[in-house]
């Protein structure tokens, strides 16, 4: 017998608009790196990418896509969402405003929307892979298709 993946919010919010997208699931009990992901899943690891939540100094939180191998340039990250300084939101922190914890944090389905900005590199590949709200899935789907479930621009945001 298949066993069958659980399926995450993420996923039922894309079934339910019917946005074509395919999922991952593999074994794993606590958050591993973007870059030990794209290997678990055989994926170029610039095509996987991680959610990061950050807070800036007028306490508003945006939330930036970043490719696994890159860091969040936060002063670039500022600047493309009009902040003078901004700042990574703490782990303990993230489960209560998004919903989801660290190493399972999704750009869809948080508990409420926040200004979201993914990396220009999203734009080189047909599909980008990120987390499907829980640690160990992932969801793969185009930029265009994402664009219908949430609104964000793209910048250069990688150090």
């Amino acid at each position: 017998m298949v066993k069958t993946m659980e399926k995450t919010n993420v996923m039922r919010i894309l079934d339910q608009k019917k946005i074509e997208h395919k999922e991952y699931s593999y074994p794993c009990d606590e958050a591993i790196s973007g870059m030990e992901i794209a290997d678990v899943l055989g994926q170029n690891p610039n095509q996987v990418f991680k959610t990061l939540v950050t807070v800036s100094a007028s306490k508003k939180n945006y939330v930036f896509v970043v490719p696994a191998p890159f860091e969040l340039d936060l002063k670039k990250a500022a600047k493309a969402v009009g902040e003078k300084k901004i700042e990574m939101l703490k782990s303990k922190e993230l489960l209560p405003l998004t919903g989801y914890i660290h190493g399972g944090c999704s750009p869809i389905g948080m508990k409420k929307f926040f200004t979201t900005v993914i990396d220009e590199s999203a734009k080189n590949f047909e599909t980008i892979i990120f987390s499907a709200g829980k640690i160990g899935c992932q969801v793969e789907m185009s930029l265009d298709d994402l664009k219908k479930v949430i609104d964000f621009k793209l910048a250069d945001i990688c150090g």
